[in-house]
């Protein structure tokens, strides 16, 4: 059946709530907060709009913490760094509080606390920049790498060969598999997630190249695996799904 989407407006008291309603094959009410804090819920054909709206009304709290959350954490986003002692950057869950100092030779390390940044000018912008990001891209590709290898041993039985890992900025996902490339793909914001959260991802991942859908069969599998999954699925929502 053909996809249908309409806008709908819901009224909180004073406040109206308006959300994109796609029509489409699914068993449950989905509710997703976009990237641009616009809501968007799909639905069966066979619900009827009073029950969608209905169900906006009890998510109403959540959905107006949410938007109000992605709008500071929006602002925050569109601040460009300038990558000066007491900027934070969030990974693994936790803030890690840069701290730059000159000196004769450009390094860069951490202690899991503070990212010490040293260079031999502290104005040159464009090459703190640089330094910050070439640290995080290695960073993410050695942990996700790492995160990767210590989950595959669980799947080699099932046949499933190493995957090849690729890193990107995903606008709605946090990981995808290909089944014909052999990779696991997994977005760069990710290193933002707490790390049982990255191991969900991952685990998710994996069990696609058994299960390519979201049956019931993937599922219980994911659960035999991962019986936590759940949990680890809504630490990742609160913390970072702000950002897709």
């Amino acid at each position: 059946m053909e996809k249908i989407i309409e806008t709908r407006t819901v009224n909180i008291g004073e406040t109206k709530i308006c959300y994109d309603l796609e029509r489409k094959d699914v068993k449950n009410l989905n509710l997703r907060i976009r990237k641009n804090g616009s809501v968007y819920v799909s639905a069966n054909y066979l619900v009827q709009d009073d029950v969608v709206d209905n169900f906006i009304e009890r998510k109403a709290n959540y959905i107006l913490a949410a938007k109000k959350k992605f709008g500071e954490l929006s602002e925050l986003s569109l601040t460009p760094k300038k990558y000066i002692s007491g900027e934070s950057f969030l990974v693994l869950g936790k803030n890690l509080r840069l701290v730059v100092s000159k000196g004769p030779k450009d390094t860069i390390n951490s202690d899991g606390l503070f990212l010490y940044l040293t260079v031999k000018n502290t104005e040159d912008f464009p090459k703190k920049e640089r330094i910050v990001k070439k640290y995080f891209d290695n960073y993410r590709k050695n942990y996700f790498g790492e995160t990767i290898s210590n989950i595959y041993p669980v799947f080699v039985k099932y046949g499933v060969q190493m995957p090849r890992l690729c890193i990107r900025n995903m606008e709605t996902r946090w990981g995808s598999c290909s089944l014909v490339n052999g990779t696991i793909t997994l977005n760069k914001h990710l290193l933002e997630a707490p790390p049982h959260c990255v191991e969900y991802v991952v685990m998710h991942e994996f069990c696609h190249f058994i299960y390519p859908n979201h049956s019931k069969q993937f599922y219980a599998f994911l659960t035999m695996l991962m019986p936590d999954w759940k949990e680890r699925k809504q630490t990742l929502d609160k913390t970072v799904k702000y950002w897709l």
